[in-house]
Protein backbone atom coordinates (compact mmCIF):
# COMPACT_ATOMS: atom_id res chain seq x y z
CA UNK A 1 0.00 0.00 0.00
CA UNK A 2 1.46 3.30 -0.89
CA UNK A 3 0.40 6.57 1.05
CA UNK A 4 0.65 10.13 -0.42
CA UNK A 5 -0.79 13.50 0.48
CA UNK A 6 -2.14 16.58 -1.82
CA UNK A 7 -3.90 19.88 -1.84
CA UNK A 8 -7.55 19.05 -2.33
CA UNK A 9 -8.55 18.36 -6.21
CA UNK A 10 -11.19 15.90 -7.58
CA UNK A 11 -9.42 12.28 -9.21
CA UNK A 12 -9.85 11.78 -12.80
CA UNK A 13 -10.44 8.26 -11.99
CA UNK A 14 -10.57 5.85 -8.89
CA UNK A 15 -12.60 6.39 -5.54
CA UNK A 16 -12.93 9.69 -3.81
CA UNK A 17 -13.72 8.99 0.01
CA UNK A 18 -15.82 12.14 1.95
CA UNK A 19 -15.63 12.51 5.47
CA UNK A 20 -18.82 13.24 7.04
CA UNK A 21 -19.88 14.40 10.61
CA UNK A 22 -22.68 13.17 12.44
CA UNK A 23 -26.31 13.42 11.38
CA UNK A 24 -24.80 13.69 7.95
CA UNK A 25 -23.10 16.93 8.20
CA UNK A 26 -20.79 17.56 4.96
CA UNK A 27 -17.89 19.97 5.44
CA UNK A 28 -16.94 22.54 2.80
CA UNK A 29 -15.28 20.17 0.50
CA UNK A 30 -17.63 17.78 0.40
CA UNK A 31 -20.56 20.20 0.01
CA UNK A 32 -18.72 21.37 -2.79
CA UNK A 33 -18.78 17.67 -4.33
CA UNK A 34 -22.39 17.36 -3.60
CA UNK A 35 -23.26 20.57 -5.70
CA UNK A 36 -21.53 19.27 -8.80
CA UNK A 37 -22.98 16.40 -8.48
CA UNK A 38 -26.40 17.80 -8.67
CA UNK A 39 -27.15 16.95 -5.09
CA UNK A 40 -25.88 13.18 -5.66
CA UNK A 41 -24.63 13.01 -2.01
CA UNK A 42 -27.05 14.32 -0.28
CA UNK A 43 -30.00 12.44 -1.91
CA UNK A 44 -27.69 9.32 -1.42
CA UNK A 45 -27.57 9.66 2.57
CA UNK A 46 -31.29 10.37 2.39
CA UNK A 47 -32.38 7.19 0.77
CA UNK A 48 -30.34 5.05 3.55
CA UNK A 49 -29.52 4.87 7.00
CA UNK A 50 -26.10 6.68 6.47
CA UNK A 51 -25.99 9.48 9.50
CA UNK A 52 -22.33 10.11 9.84
CA UNK A 53 -21.58 8.03 12.93
CA UNK A 54 -17.82 6.98 13.28
CA UNK A 55 -16.44 4.09 10.92
CA UNK A 56 -20.02 4.16 9.18
CA UNK A 57 -19.66 3.82 5.41
CA UNK A 58 -22.10 4.37 2.19
CA UNK A 59 -20.75 3.68 -1.44
CA UNK A 60 -22.37 4.97 -4.27
CA UNK A 61 -21.48 4.87 -7.65
CA UNK A 62 -19.96 8.59 -9.51
CA UNK A 63 -22.92 10.94 -11.06
CA UNK A 64 -22.70 11.68 -14.93
CA UNK A 65 -20.43 14.97 -14.97
CA UNK A 66 -17.32 13.70 -12.56
CA UNK A 67 -14.31 11.31 -14.05
CA UNK A 68 -14.13 9.21 -11.28
CA UNK A 69 -15.63 5.91 -10.65
CA UNK A 70 -17.73 5.91 -7.19
CA UNK A 71 -17.54 7.89 -3.95
CA UNK A 72 -17.12 6.40 -0.37
CA UNK A 73 -19.08 8.32 2.36
CA UNK A 74 -17.32 7.95 5.62
CA UNK A 75 -18.88 8.53 9.01
CA UNK A 76 -16.42 10.60 11.55
CA UNK A 77 -18.97 11.71 14.16
CA UNK A 78 -18.71 14.63 16.35
CA UNK A 79 -15.99 16.80 16.22
CA UNK A 80 -15.22 16.52 19.77
CA UNK A 81 -14.45 13.32 19.64
CA UNK A 82 -12.39 13.37 16.65
CA UNK A 83 -9.29 12.13 18.60
CA UNK A 84 -6.65 10.28 16.84
CA UNK A 85 -7.66 6.38 17.28
CA UNK A 86 -10.92 8.14 15.82
CA UNK A 87 -8.79 9.42 12.56
CA UNK A 88 -7.00 5.94 12.68
CA UNK A 89 -10.49 4.11 12.67
CA UNK A 90 -11.54 6.21 9.98
CA UNK A 91 -8.31 5.46 7.69
CA UNK A 92 -9.29 1.83 8.81
CA UNK A 93 -13.10 1.65 7.73
CA UNK A 94 -12.03 2.93 4.21
CA UNK A 95 -9.94 0.60 4.02
CA UNK A 96 -12.25 -2.04 4.86
CA UNK A 97 -14.84 -0.69 2.78
CA UNK A 98 -12.98 -0.43 -0.90
CA UNK A 99 -9.90 -3.67 -0.27
CA UNK A 100 -11.80 -5.86 -2.14
CA UNK A 101 -13.71 -3.77 -4.52
CA UNK A 102 -11.29 -4.14 -7.28
CA UNK A 103 -10.80 -0.29 -7.03
CA UNK A 104 -7.24 0.13 -6.92
CA UNK A 105 -6.79 4.04 -5.78
CA UNK A 106 -9.16 6.28 -3.15
CA UNK A 107 -8.54 9.69 -2.64
CA UNK A 108 -9.82 11.29 0.62
CA UNK A 109 -11.74 14.72 0.73
CA UNK A 110 -10.89 15.01 4.73
CA UNK A 111 -13.26 17.43 6.13
CA UNK A 112 -12.33 17.86 9.83
CA UNK A 113 -16.59 18.73 11.40
CA UNK A 114 -15.51 22.02 14.46
CA UNK A 115 -14.92 20.94 17.74
CA UNK A 116 -11.84 18.70 17.07
CA UNK A 117 -8.35 19.05 18.15
CA UNK A 118 -6.42 17.23 15.93
CA UNK A 119 -4.11 19.62 13.52
CA UNK A 120 -5.66 19.22 9.75
CA UNK A 121 -1.74 18.12 8.98
CA UNK A 122 -2.19 15.64 11.97
CA UNK A 123 -5.59 14.39 10.95
CA UNK A 124 -3.98 13.62 7.67
CA UNK A 125 -1.23 11.32 8.97
CA UNK A 126 -3.24 9.67 11.54
CA UNK A 127 -5.53 8.99 8.64
CA UNK A 128 -3.04 7.03 6.63
CA UNK A 129 -1.66 5.52 9.94
CA UNK A 130 -4.56 3.76 10.53
CA UNK A 131 -5.74 2.71 7.18
CA UNK A 132 -1.85 1.38 6.95
CA UNK A 133 -2.59 -0.80 10.26
CA UNK A 134 -6.17 -2.19 8.57
CA UNK A 135 -4.57 -3.36 5.44
CA UNK A 136 -1.96 -5.22 6.89
CA UNK A 137 -2.27 -9.25 5.43
CA UNK A 138 -0.42 -12.31 6.29
CA UNK A 139 -0.75 -14.12 2.51
CA UNK A 140 2.77 -15.33 1.91
CA UNK A 141 1.84 -19.42 2.24
CA UNK A 142 -1.19 -18.71 -0.05
CA UNK A 143 -0.48 -20.21 -3.57
CA UNK A 144 -4.38 -20.72 -5.16
CA UNK A 145 -6.20 -17.52 -3.95
CA UNK A 146 -8.86 -15.93 -6.78
CA UNK A 147 -7.90 -12.83 -7.98
CA UNK A 148 -11.02 -11.76 -7.09
CA UNK A 149 -10.63 -12.50 -3.02
CA UNK A 150 -7.46 -10.44 -2.90
CA UNK A 151 -7.09 -7.01 -1.92
CA UNK A 152 -7.10 -4.76 -4.55
CA UNK A 153 -6.40 -1.00 -3.06
CA UNK A 154 -2.98 -0.21 -3.58
CA UNK A 155 -3.04 3.64 -3.11
CA UNK A 156 -4.33 6.21 -0.84
CA UNK A 157 -4.15 10.23 -1.40
CA UNK A 158 -5.02 11.98 1.51
CA UNK A 159 -6.19 15.42 0.50
CA UNK A 160 -5.24 18.34 2.88
CA UNK A 161 -4.44 21.98 2.55
CA UNK A 162 -0.93 21.26 4.02
CA UNK A 163 0.29 18.20 2.34
CA UNK A 164 4.16 19.12 3.11
CA UNK A 165 3.23 18.95 7.03
CA UNK A 166 1.20 15.77 6.64
CA UNK A 167 4.08 14.10 5.11
CA UNK A 168 6.24 14.91 7.75
CA UNK A 169 4.01 14.05 10.09
CA UNK A 170 3.47 10.45 8.93
CA UNK A 171 7.04 10.14 8.22
CA UNK A 172 7.00 9.95 12.21
CA UNK A 173 4.51 7.43 12.44
CA UNK A 174 5.43 5.15 9.22
CA UNK A 175 8.28 3.51 11.18
CA UNK A 176 5.86 2.40 14.19
CA UNK A 177 3.33 1.16 11.49
CA UNK A 178 6.28 -0.82 10.06
CA UNK A 179 7.30 -2.60 13.38
CA UNK A 180 3.60 -3.29 13.81
CA UNK A 181 3.39 -5.44 10.61
CA UNK A 182 7.01 -6.79 11.06
CA UNK A 183 5.40 -8.23 14.51
CA UNK A 184 1.97 -9.31 13.05
CA UNK A 185 4.70 -11.39 10.59
CA UNK A 186 6.79 -13.00 13.54
CA UNK A 187 3.30 -14.12 15.54
CA UNK A 188 1.60 -14.97 12.53
CA UNK A 189 4.05 -17.93 11.21
CA UNK A 190 3.85 -21.02 12.13
CA UNK A 191 5.90 -23.35 14.47
CA UNK A 192 7.77 -25.67 11.52
CA UNK A 193 9.80 -22.28 10.20
CA UNK A 194 9.88 -20.03 13.09
CA UNK A 195 11.42 -21.76 16.20
CA UNK A 196 13.81 -20.64 18.79
CA UNK A 197 16.86 -20.61 16.13
CA UNK A 198 15.31 -19.16 13.37
CA UNK A 199 13.67 -16.24 15.26
CA UNK A 200 16.89 -15.54 16.72
CA UNK A 201 18.36 -15.07 13.26
CA UNK A 202 15.28 -12.50 12.75
CA UNK A 203 16.61 -10.30 15.44
CA UNK A 204 20.05 -10.65 14.26
CA UNK A 205 18.80 -8.58 11.17
CA UNK A 206 17.73 -5.86 13.11
CA UNK A 207 21.10 -4.57 13.34
CA UNK A 208 20.35 -2.85 9.84
CA UNK A 209 17.92 -0.40 11.39
CA UNK A 210 20.68 0.65 14.09
CA UNK A 211 20.57 -2.30 16.98
CA UNK A 212 23.08 -3.99 19.04
CA UNK A 213 22.41 -7.74 18.86
CA UNK A 214 23.46 -10.45 20.93
CA UNK A 215 22.69 -13.81 20.44
CA UNK A 216 23.29 -16.09 23.98
CA UNK A 217 23.10 -19.66 22.66
CA UNK A 218 22.46 -22.93 25.07
CA UNK A 219 26.54 -23.17 25.58
CA UNK A 220 26.53 -19.23 27.37
CA UNK A 221 22.69 -20.22 28.76
CA UNK A 222 24.45 -23.02 30.74
CA UNK A 223 27.26 -21.17 31.69
CA UNK A 224 25.42 -18.41 33.30
CA UNK A 225 23.28 -20.70 35.16
CA UNK A 226 19.82 -20.64 33.31
CA UNK A 227 18.74 -23.59 34.36
CA UNK A 228 14.98 -22.53 34.75
CA UNK A 229 14.76 -21.73 31.02
CA UNK A 230 16.86 -24.61 29.81
CA UNK A 231 14.60 -26.96 31.61
CA UNK A 232 11.37 -25.59 29.35
CA UNK A 233 13.29 -26.46 26.22
CA UNK A 234 15.16 -29.72 26.41
CA UNK A 235 12.25 -31.76 25.23
CA UNK A 236 12.50 -30.15 22.16
CA UNK A 237 14.93 -30.82 19.04
CA UNK A 238 15.55 -26.59 18.81
CA UNK A 239 17.90 -25.66 21.66
CA UNK A 240 16.73 -22.08 23.40
CA UNK A 241 18.36 -18.93 22.18
CA UNK A 242 17.98 -15.67 24.62
CA UNK A 243 18.27 -12.46 22.50
CA UNK A 244 19.46 -8.70 23.59
CA UNK A 245 18.92 -6.02 21.38
CA UNK A 246 20.49 -2.39 22.76
CA UNK A 247 19.54 0.85 21.50
CA UNK A 248 21.35 4.10 22.87
CA UNK A 249 19.38 6.61 21.42
CA UNK A 250 19.93 9.11 24.67
CA UNK A 251 23.76 8.42 25.02
CA UNK A 252 24.31 11.94 26.41
CA UNK A 253 21.48 11.15 29.17
CA UNK A 254 22.02 12.29 32.30
CA UNK A 255 20.73 8.99 33.90
CA UNK A 256 22.11 6.60 31.13
CA UNK A 257 20.10 3.48 32.45
CA UNK A 258 18.72 2.14 29.98
CA UNK A 259 14.98 0.71 30.62
CA UNK A 260 14.49 -2.80 30.11
CA UNK A 261 11.87 -4.61 28.09
CA UNK A 262 12.00 -8.85 28.53
CA UNK A 263 9.42 -11.30 26.42
CA UNK A 264 8.58 -14.77 26.54
CA UNK A 265 9.32 -16.43 23.08
CA UNK A 266 7.93 -20.15 22.96
CA UNK A 267 7.93 -20.67 19.89
CA UNK A 268 5.20 -23.41 19.74
CA UNK A 269 3.61 -24.49 23.36
CA UNK A 270 2.35 -28.44 23.34
CA UNK A 271 2.38 -27.89 27.34
CA UNK A 272 5.28 -30.64 27.74
CA UNK A 273 4.30 -33.89 29.82
CA UNK A 274 1.24 -32.14 30.82
CA UNK A 275 0.43 -31.64 27.42
CA UNK A 276 -2.54 -29.80 26.10
CA UNK A 277 -5.71 -30.46 24.79
CA UNK A 278 -5.73 -30.86 21.00
CA UNK A 279 -8.48 -29.10 19.97
CA UNK A 280 -6.96 -25.53 19.73
CA UNK A 281 -3.52 -26.19 20.03
CA UNK A 282 -2.83 -24.72 16.99
CA UNK A 283 -2.57 -21.21 18.57
CA UNK A 284 -0.10 -22.05 20.51
CA UNK A 285 2.33 -20.94 17.73
CA UNK A 286 1.73 -17.41 18.78
CA UNK A 287 3.25 -18.17 22.40
CA UNK A 288 5.68 -16.11 21.37
CA UNK A 289 3.87 -12.92 21.09
CA UNK A 290 5.37 -11.22 24.24
CA UNK A 291 8.69 -11.51 22.99
CA UNK A 292 7.68 -10.63 19.16
CA UNK A 293 6.36 -7.33 20.88
CA UNK A 294 9.64 -6.17 22.48
CA UNK A 295 11.27 -7.09 19.02
CA UNK A 296 8.94 -4.52 17.30
CA UNK A 297 8.62 -2.51 19.92
CA UNK A 298 12.99 -2.24 19.51
CA UNK A 299 12.84 -2.10 15.83
CA UNK A 300 10.18 0.83 16.17
CA UNK A 301 12.08 2.43 18.69
CA UNK A 302 15.41 2.68 16.65
CA UNK A 303 13.95 3.07 13.56
CA UNK A 304 12.87 6.38 14.26
CA UNK A 305 15.94 7.38 16.09
CA UNK A 306 13.92 7.63 20.05
CA UNK A 307 15.83 9.13 22.10
CA UNK A 308 15.94 6.80 25.00
CA UNK A 309 18.83 3.89 26.06
CA UNK A 310 16.75 0.50 25.47
CA UNK A 311 17.27 -3.14 26.04
CA UNK A 312 14.81 -5.51 24.58
CA UNK A 313 15.40 -9.07 25.78
CA UNK A 314 13.72 -12.35 24.79
CA UNK A 315 13.87 -16.01 25.50
CA UNK A 316 13.39 -18.27 22.82
CA UNK A 317 12.12 -22.02 23.65
CA UNK A 318 9.93 -24.53 22.26
CA UNK A 319 8.10 -26.65 25.22
CA UNK A 320 7.82 -30.09 23.73
CA UNK A 321 7.35 -33.41 25.37
CA UNK A 322 10.10 -36.13 24.81
CA UNK A 323 11.92 -38.48 26.14
CA UNK A 324 14.10 -35.92 27.41
CA UNK A 325 11.37 -33.40 28.17
CA UNK A 326 11.57 -31.93 31.63
CA UNK A 327 8.98 -33.78 33.98
CA UNK A 328 6.22 -32.74 36.35
CA UNK A 329 7.76 -32.72 39.95
CA UNK A 330 11.90 -31.79 38.88
CA UNK A 331 13.26 -29.05 40.82
CA UNK A 332 15.19 -26.71 38.71
CA UNK A 333 17.68 -24.12 39.37
CA UNK A 334 17.59 -20.38 38.37
CA UNK A 335 19.89 -17.82 37.40
CA UNK A 336 19.28 -16.35 40.41
CA UNK A 337 20.09 -19.12 42.41
CA UNK A 338 16.31 -19.89 43.81
CA UNK A 339 15.78 -23.41 43.04
CA UNK A 340 11.90 -23.76 41.63
CA UNK A 341 9.47 -27.05 41.48
CA UNK A 342 7.79 -27.29 38.40
CA UNK A 343 4.40 -28.82 39.38
CA UNK A 344 3.13 -27.96 35.72
CA UNK A 345 5.50 -27.97 32.42
CA UNK A 346 2.54 -25.95 30.87
CA UNK A 347 3.84 -22.90 33.37
CA UNK A 348 6.43 -22.57 31.61
CA UNK A 349 6.49 -19.21 30.48
CA UNK A 350 7.34 -17.58 33.46
CA UNK A 351 10.64 -20.30 34.09
CA UNK A 352 11.71 -18.45 30.79
CA UNK A 353 11.37 -15.14 31.88
CA UNK A 354 12.47 -15.18 35.63
CA UNK A 355 16.08 -16.23 33.90
CA UNK A 356 15.99 -13.22 31.56
CA UNK A 357 14.49 -10.92 34.49
CA UNK A 358 17.68 -11.78 36.58
CA UNK A 359 19.74 -11.46 33.65
CA UNK A 360 18.31 -8.16 32.56
CA UNK A 361 19.05 -6.96 36.20
CA UNK A 362 22.31 -8.09 36.89
CA UNK A 363 23.83 -7.10 33.32
CA UNK A 364 22.59 -3.90 32.82
CA UNK A 365 21.24 -2.45 35.98
CA UNK A 366 18.14 -0.43 34.13
CA UNK A 367 15.59 1.84 35.62
CA UNK A 368 12.64 -0.25 35.03
CA UNK A 369 11.89 -3.59 33.93
CA UNK A 370 8.51 -4.53 31.71
CA UNK A 371 8.01 -7.95 30.69
CA UNK A 372 4.91 -9.16 28.06
CA UNK A 373 3.88 -12.45 27.89
CA UNK A 374 1.49 -14.35 26.77
CA UNK A 375 1.18 -16.22 30.08
CA UNK A 376 -2.53 -17.47 31.68
CA UNK A 377 -5.54 -18.38 30.18
CA UNK A 378 -6.77 -17.43 33.20
CA UNK A 379 -6.01 -13.89 32.38
CA UNK A 380 -9.07 -14.54 28.96
CA UNK A 381 -11.20 -15.58 31.55
CA UNK A 382 -10.88 -12.54 34.05
CA UNK A 383 -10.86 -10.13 31.25
CA UNK A 384 -11.63 -11.57 27.51
CA UNK A 385 -10.20 -10.16 24.79
CA UNK A 386 -10.51 -6.36 25.65
CA UNK A 387 -7.82 -6.01 28.43
CA UNK A 388 -4.58 -6.95 28.59
CA UNK A 389 -3.85 -7.91 32.41
CA UNK A 390 -1.41 -5.50 34.42
CA UNK A 391 0.21 -6.27 37.19
CA UNK A 392 3.05 -3.60 39.10
CA UNK A 393 4.73 -3.10 41.89
CA UNK A 394 5.05 0.63 41.82
CA UNK A 395 2.22 2.62 40.99
CA UNK A 396 4.06 5.49 38.79
CA UNK A 397 4.72 2.90 36.69
CA UNK A 398 1.39 1.47 36.46
CA UNK A 399 -0.31 4.88 35.93
CA UNK A 400 1.94 5.65 32.99
CA UNK A 401 1.06 2.33 31.06
CA UNK A 402 -1.94 2.14 31.72
CA UNK A 403 -2.36 6.19 30.11
CA UNK A 404 -0.10 5.02 27.13
CA UNK A 405 -2.44 2.26 26.59
CA UNK A 406 -5.68 4.41 26.51
CA UNK A 407 -4.29 6.98 24.46
CA UNK A 408 -3.69 4.43 21.93
CA UNK A 409 -6.40 1.59 22.02
CA UNK A 410 -4.56 -0.79 23.97
CA UNK A 411 -5.78 -0.81 27.09
CA UNK A 412 -4.94 -2.35 30.45
CA UNK A 413 -6.57 -3.20 33.26
CA UNK A 414 -4.58 -3.54 36.56
CA UNK A 415 -5.01 -6.52 38.65
CA UNK A 416 -4.18 -6.97 42.88
CA UNK A 417 -1.34 -8.88 43.95
CA UNK A 418 -0.27 -9.47 47.59
CA UNK A 419 1.14 -11.63 50.23
CA UNK A 420 -1.67 -14.14 50.03
CA UNK A 421 -1.38 -14.93 46.68
CA UNK A 422 2.54 -15.45 47.20
CA UNK A 423 2.35 -17.38 49.74
CA UNK A 424 0.13 -20.04 47.61
CA UNK A 425 3.40 -20.36 45.46
CA UNK A 426 5.40 -22.01 48.77
CA UNK A 427 6.94 -25.51 47.61
CA UNK A 428 7.18 -27.98 50.25
CA UNK A 429 10.78 -29.49 48.70
CA UNK A 430 12.41 -25.80 46.69
CA UNK A 431 12.33 -22.44 47.24
CA UNK A 432 9.15 -22.01 45.24
CA UNK A 433 6.82 -24.05 43.08
CA UNK A 434 5.55 -22.88 39.98
CA UNK A 435 1.96 -23.33 40.08
CA UNK A 436 -0.30 -22.98 42.91
CA UNK A 437 -2.41 -24.83 44.86
CA UNK A 438 -5.92 -24.57 42.78
CA UNK A 439 -7.14 -23.04 39.66
CA UNK A 440 -8.42 -19.50 41.49
CA UNK A 441 -6.19 -16.35 40.72
CA UNK A 442 -4.29 -18.15 38.00
CA UNK A 443 -2.67 -15.01 36.74
CA UNK A 444 -2.34 -13.16 39.66
CA UNK A 445 -0.30 -16.02 40.82
CA UNK A 446 1.93 -16.07 37.54
CA UNK A 447 2.51 -12.26 38.23
CA UNK A 448 3.57 -13.18 42.11
CA UNK A 449 5.99 -16.16 40.94
CA UNK A 450 7.85 -13.11 38.46
CA UNK A 451 8.19 -10.73 41.47
CA UNK A 452 10.17 -12.98 43.21
CA UNK A 453 12.72 -12.61 40.67
CA UNK A 454 12.39 -8.48 40.94
CA UNK A 455 15.16 -6.53 42.53
CA UNK A 456 14.01 -3.15 44.19
CA UNK A 457 13.31 -1.71 40.85
CA UNK A 458 10.01 -0.30 39.59
CA UNK A 459 8.64 -3.58 37.32
CA UNK A 460 5.38 -4.16 35.53
CA UNK A 461 4.06 -7.75 34.05
CA UNK A 462 1.70 -7.73 31.42
CA UNK A 463 -0.32 -10.68 30.39
CA UNK A 464 -1.35 -10.38 26.74
CA UNK A 465 -2.98 -13.70 26.62
CA UNK A 466 -6.38 -12.57 25.57
CA UNK A 467 -5.50 -9.61 23.11
CA UNK A 468 -2.20 -11.23 21.11
CA UNK A 469 -4.27 -12.41 18.88
CA UNK A 470 -7.77 -11.86 17.52
CA UNK A 471 -10.17 -14.13 15.53
CA UNK A 472 -12.19 -11.19 13.82
CA UNK A 473 -11.65 -7.58 12.27
CA UNK A 474 -11.73 -5.03 14.01
CA UNK A 475 -11.08 -0.73 13.49
CA UNK A 476 -7.33 -1.12 12.84
CA UNK A 477 -6.51 -4.40 13.25
CA UNK A 478 -7.51 -7.37 11.05
CA UNK A 479 -8.11 -11.06 12.57
CA UNK A 480 -5.13 -12.59 13.30
CA UNK A 481 -1.92 -11.58 14.69
CA UNK A 482 -2.41 -8.50 16.70
CA UNK A 483 1.29 -6.52 17.98
CA UNK A 484 -0.57 -5.60 20.73
CA UNK A 485 1.86 -3.75 22.86
CA UNK A 486 4.09 -2.22 20.60
CA UNK A 487 2.15 0.78 20.30
CA UNK A 488 1.70 1.04 23.91
CA UNK A 489 5.19 0.66 24.48
CA UNK A 490 6.32 3.33 22.09
CA UNK A 491 4.14 5.71 23.57
CA UNK A 492 5.14 4.87 27.02
CA UNK A 493 8.59 5.31 26.07
CA UNK A 494 8.01 8.84 24.03
CA UNK A 495 5.80 10.42 26.51
CA UNK A 496 7.50 9.41 30.10
CA UNK A 497 11.17 8.54 29.23
CA UNK A 498 11.91 9.86 25.98
CA UNK A 499 14.87 13.18 26.05
CA UNK A 500 13.34 16.05 24.27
Amino acid sequence: MKFAFAKPALPKSGTVAVTVATDRALGAAGRDLDQKTGGTLSRAMKASRFTGKKEETLAILAPAGVEFDRVLLVGVGKGEDLSEGALQAVGGAIIAALDKSGEAEVSVLLDLPDGGTVAPDAAAAELAFGAQLRSYRFDKYRTTEKKEAKPSLKKIIVLTAEPDAAKRAYGRLEPLAEAVAYTRDLVSEPANVLNPESLADHCRDLTDVGLQVEVLDLKKLRKLGMGALIGVAQGSAFEPRVVVMRWDGAPDAEDRRPLAFIGKGVTFDTGGISIKPAAGMEDMKWDMGGAAVVIGTMRALAARKAKVNAVGIVGLVENMPSGTAQRPGDVVTSLSGQTIEVINTDAEGRLVLADCLTYAQETFKPRLLVDLATLTGAVIIALGHEHAGLFANDDWLAENLLAAGKSVGEPLWRLPMGDAYDKDINSDIADMKNVGSGRGAGSIVGAQFLKRFVEDLPWAHIDIAGVAWSKKDTAIVPKGGTAFGVRLLDRFVANYHESK
